[in-house]
């Protein structure tokens, strides 16, 4: 499992390099660009991830044979992987309105 974590943040963190960086000038609709796409390669990351462990779960699941402690474990795996995207999912949606919020009080590009 500790591979697993070191992996997914090490991706992760590698991932981030490959954004294209807003050098921070007088233009705010740069920064605003980069911390969108930010957000986003962390959602897809996510999304991503989240599948991986409904894959896992669902196989274990499958493969349990009735043994009572990897049918639960393998439930958890699913139920946690679902809370998980959907806490994901909710900030994705939350740092929209605020960037359109943001937008409409402060002006700037509304992408």
């Amino acid at each position: 499992m500790k591979k697993i974590i070191v992996f997914a943040t090490t991706f992760l963190l590698f991932s981030l390099l490959l954004v294209t960086p807003a050098l921070a000038a007088d233009d705010v609709s740069k920064i605003q660009t980069f911390i969108q796409s930010v957000i986003q390669v962390l959602v897809v990351l996510a999304g991503l991830i989240s599948a991986g462990f409904f894959v896992w779960g669902g196989i274990g699941y499958i493969t349990s044979s009735g043994d009572p402690e990897k049918l639960d474990r393998s439930k958890k795996t699913i139920v946690y992987s679902g809370i998980g995207l959907t806490i994901v999912l909710g900030a994705f949606v939350l740092s929209a309105v605020v960037t359109q919020l943001a937008t409409g009080a402060f002006g700037g590009s509304g992408q």
